[in-house]
This record gives C-alpha cells, sequence and structure tokens, in this order.
C-alpha cells in the first residue's frame, strides 16, 4: 500500500482528539440568590430569630431618631409660639443680696424703656388657700397667692382653660383665677358649678382655671386675684414680686443689659433678669444628650443582632458540610460558596432591616401622635437603618462565607 494514500488526520479514539478544555463553571447572581433564600427557607425559625435581632436595632435607632426630632420639633414650636423676648425681673438672690426686694416703682419703671413692649407683675399676698373654712390652716398645699393685672395673661401668652381671666371690672373684686397645679390640689375640675375658695379669712369665687405656664411655671402652684382686690381686701400693697417684660425681639440683649440700672440705678447687682425661654432651650439640649446615649444603646443591640447572624451562619456552615462538598464535586467554585453564603447573611439582615424600620417608623408615629407631636421621620433613619443592616450582614457573613469557600469537597464528603 502507497504510503501516500495514509491519512493524517487524527485516529479515532485518540485521547488528544476527545481530550478539550472544560469550561469554567458558571452561576448567574439570580441563581445564587435562589440558592441561598432557599437555604433560609429550610430553616425558617433559625433565620427569623437572626433577623430579629437586626430589626430590634434597627428599630431602636429609627424610633430614637424619629422622636427625637418630632419632640425637638414640637419644643421649637412652643417656644416660637410663646417667643424667646421675654424676661422676667426679680429680687437678686445672690451672696450678699440680703432680704433685697425690688422697687415699688419697678413696673412703671420698666415700661418707660423705649424697646419694652409689655409689663405685667405679680404681688406676692401672705394668706392661705383652703377649699373651705375646716381645713388646718398648716395645710396649704404648697399654693401661694399672688395679686396680679389683667395683662398678665396676654404678657405670658397663656389660655384660659375653664372661665375667664381678670378683666378691668373684676380686678377689684373678691374673684380668683387658679393656676393648673393648683385646681388639680384643691379638687377643681370644672366650673360649671359656681366653686368658691376660703383665702385669708375671705371667700374668693372662682372665675377661671388655667392651662400650665411653659414660662413661668410658679404661677401653674398659684391662685391670683386682683390687684385692686389685694390691696382692698388683703391689705397688700408692696413691691412687685415678678415682672415679667416683653421686648422687642432686636433689642433683647440690650435690653437685658439695662434693666438692673434702670429698675433700680444705685443697687442694679440687687436686680436678678432671666429669660425663660433659655431654660427650654437647655431641656432641648438635654434630650439631644439622651438621644446620643439611646443611639449608643441601639448600636448595642444591633451588635448583638450582627452577632446572632453571624453565630447562624458559622453553624451554618458546620452543619452543611456535606451539601458544601456535594456542591463542590459538581462543579461548584469557591466563589459560587462565598457567594450563597454572603447571599444568605446579607438577605437576613436586610430582611430584619426592613422590618426594623418599619417598626421604628410606627413606635415613632404612635408616641408622637399620642404627646400630640408633629410625626417626623429625618430622611437619615430608614435610609441609615437599611445601609447599617446590610454593611452588617456584609460584616457578619464575611467570615462565614471565607470558612465554607475553603471547604474540601473530599474531607467534606468522606466527614458525611
Amino acid at each position: 500500500m502507497d504510503g501516500s494514500n495514509v491519512t493524517s488526520g487524527p485516529i479515532p479514539g485518540d485521547r488528544a482528539a476527545v481530550t478539550a478544555p472544560l469550561a469554567p463553571s458558571r452561576l448567574r447572581l439570580s441563581e445564587v440568590i435562589r440558592v441561598g433564600l432557599g437555604s433560609l427557607a429550610a430553616r425558617k425559625l433559625r433565620s427569623v430569630l437572626s433577623a430579629l435581632g437586626i430589626a430590634i436595632g434597627i428599630a431602636s435607632l429609627v424610633s430614637v431618631l424619629g422622636l427625637s426630632d418630632s419632640s425637638k420639633s414640637a419644643l421649637l414650636d412652643q417656644i416660637g409660639a410663646l417667643g424667646t423676648n421675654l424676661l422676667t425681673v426679680e429680687a437678686g438672690s445672690g451672696f450678699g443680696a440680703g432680704d433685697s426686694a425690688l422697687p415699688q416703682t419697678a413696673v412703671a419703671t420698666v415700661g418707660r424703656v423705649a424697646t419694652v413692649e409689655a409689663t405685667a407683675a405679680v404681688y406676692s399676698v401672705d394668706v392661705g388657700v383652703y377649699r373651705n373654712d375646716f381645713v388646718p390652716a398648716d395645710q396649704t398645699g404648697g399654693i401661694r397667692v399672688f395679686a396680679t393685672d389683667p395683662g398678665l395673661l396676654e404678657t405670658l401668652h397663656g389660655t384660659v382653660k375653664d372661665g375667664s381671666f381678670l378683666t378691668e371690672g373684676t380686678r377689684s373684686h373678691p374673684v380668683a383665677v387658679v393656676g393648673s397645679v393648683a385646681a388639680e390640689r384643691l379638687g377643681i375640675r370644672n366650673l360649671d358649678v359656681p366653686v368658691e375658695l376660703y383665702i385669708g379669712e375671705h371667700w374668693v369665687e372662682v372665675v377661671g382655671v388655667l392651662e400650665p405656664f411653659a414660662l413661668a411655671a410658679d404661677l401653674d402652684r398659684a391662685v391670683l386675684i386682683g390687684d385692686q382686690a389685694a390691696e382692698d381686701y388683703f391689705d397688700t400693697e408692696g413691691a412687685p414680686t415678678v415682672v415679667y417684660v416683653r421686648v422687642d425681639q432686636a433689642h433683647i440683649d440690650a435690653t437685658r443689659d439695662v434693666l438692673a440700672g434702670t429698675i433700680d440705678p444705685e443697687n442694679p447687682e440687687e436686680v436678678e433678669i432671666s429669660r425663660p425661654s433659655d431654660l427650654l432651650e437647655a431641656q432641648s439640649a438635654a434630650e439631644s444628650s439622651f438621644t446620643g446615649l439611646f443611639l449608643g444603646l441601639g448600636a448595642v443591640a444591633l451588635l448583638v443582632g450582627a452577632i446572632g447572624v453571624a453565630n447562624v451562619m458559622v453553624i451554618g456552615v458546620i452543619e452543611r458540610r456535606s451539601e458544601i462538598g456535594l456542591r463542590r464535586a459538581i462543579g461548584a467554585t469557591r466563589a459560587h460558596i462565598r457567594r450563597q453564603f454572603l447571599i444568605e447573611a446579607l438577605t437576613l439582615a436586610s430582611l430584619g432591616g426592613t422590618v426594623g424600620v418599619l417598626l421604628g417608623v410606627a413606635v415613632t408615629y404612635v408616641y408622637a401622635t399620642a404627646q400630640g407631636w408633629r410625626v417626623i421621620i429625618p430622611p437619615i433613619a430608614p435610609i441609615g437603618g437599611i445601609a447599617a443592616a446590610v454593611l452588617i450582614g456584609a460584616i457578619a457573613g464575611l467570615y462565614p462565607a471565607i470558612r465554607a469557600a475553603k471547604v474540601s469537597p473530599t474531607e467534606a464528603l468522606r466527614s458525611d
């Protein structure tokens, strides 16, 4: 046979001819997610409990931020409604002040200051207040009696809960207006039936009950009578105890600086000027400090949840060694295993984060509504909550994913 007729192609059955490079194993993201969700669904209780830890932490953070902003907004609205231009003038109580008192001309003097818009004063009346004349004299309930003029309510931006305030027509009559706390202590719920109080051996009719004074809490525990009635019935004529001053908003500091010298030129150091709204602003600052504390507690709860997710994932790696080995044996790469476990951890954390955000928003809405506040959820709360949950899931699932990827398929199958 001629050698030229011999074919030079590959011989059937030749190993070199049938061996071809294997294509790399591929696993689409959708398949990774489906496998990861299937693994979580197979362990429902454990998955739910793990997600619950994340949910509690995120709910704590969201509700703290929401309630803090809602509370702060309500406080700022209150300050805005009451005004920051109210100043109170009292006799100084510092070292060396002794038994100082405001001059009797204090109200008139303050009224002559160009930047002062309104003034009102209260005068202490040294008598007790009783529900009837059978109550022992020493059981006053801590209620004080002040004489005042009809302009006090407007100056303090106060409101009447029931009845009416003193007027020009009643300031000289034996009638009284009761503060909110004093009314509670005296058992006065409403004025549907005429109410009288026994004050300094005189029966005085109650014509009004006040809402709480945010800028003058001392008056909540007081009974107010007209200044003319105090002179006629209780022989009260003296220096004002407290003078309330409304000042032009643009000149608060300048007016505050000159009031003491204007009221008492000889002893300005014995006159104490304060701004009640500063207390509300200090309250807002204190609430901000507590917000930081509660955020820290929420972060601790979130950390506990993250540890729970990591723990579940590590246990899952141990329990599923045979599954990992089998998947590796049929072509799954280490990257596929890592992705699967990361997806499971991220799913747990994302589920917990979503539930936590919804729970935190619900808590904020319910509590803020009950308090009469506007419901404010800062955008950083839900966005940051979800982002924090995803980040926690990634960190918590990283080590278990790497550990799962390092499992040898032969050892895994042999150990099963």
